[in-house]
């Protein structure tokens, strides 16, 4: 009779060489052309819980149009990104406008090799009126707010797990 042993789930992957995404970090330009809206740019870092950085995390965003508009066929509205040795991103988009009901946010899915689930987040530009972030704890939402650099760059570093662990959201 054979024996069936439980295994652990499976995990995040395969992910892919870091050339499959060149370019989808920058959502300024569609068919080679300057898409509407005020250009700004997103770095940040995901590090593990202990502060270590993380290679070749996947992160994706997707966002509104500068009018808070997701169904523009001049902006495509999704961008994917890879971290570097240094747990490093970089994506180049446009400010989003606040939807009905929101505030200005962009959407981040996190990908890992390790991971059991995706993970998903939201990075707001300030703390403003909006469902989403008030339904966190207050302790959390700090976490969730970009560091304006200067008007056109933000900083949105991720931390996966902790004490300061960023904000998570199921499906």
């Amino acid at each position: 009779m054979t024996r069936l042993i439980p295994t652990a789930e499976m995990t995040l992957g395969p992910f892919f060489p870091r050339e499959f995404g060149e370019g989808a970090n920058d959502l300024t330009r569609l068919d080679g052309r300057r898409v509407p809206g005020e250009p700004i740019e997103i770095t940040g870092r995901v590090v593990e819980l202990d502060g270590r950085p993380l290679d070749n995390v996947i992160l994706e965003i997707w966002q509104a149009d500068a009018a808070g508009r997701f169904d523009n066929p001049d902006f495509l509205g999704w961008g994917r990104a890879a971290t570097d040795a240094a747990g490093n991103y970089l994506f180049r988009t446009i400010r989003p406008g606040a939807c009905a009901g929101r505030a200005p946010h962009i959407n981040f899915l996190i990908l890992y090799s390790g991971l059991m689930r995706q993970l998903q987040t939201v990075m707001f530009f300030s703390d403003a009126e909006d469902p989403v972030l008030r339904a966190v704890p207050e302790p959390g939402r700090r976490r969730l707010i970009a560091q304006a650099v200067n008007p056109a760059r933000y900083r949105f570093d991720i931390r996966l797990r902790g004490g300061e662990e960023t904000p998570f959201f199921d499906d």
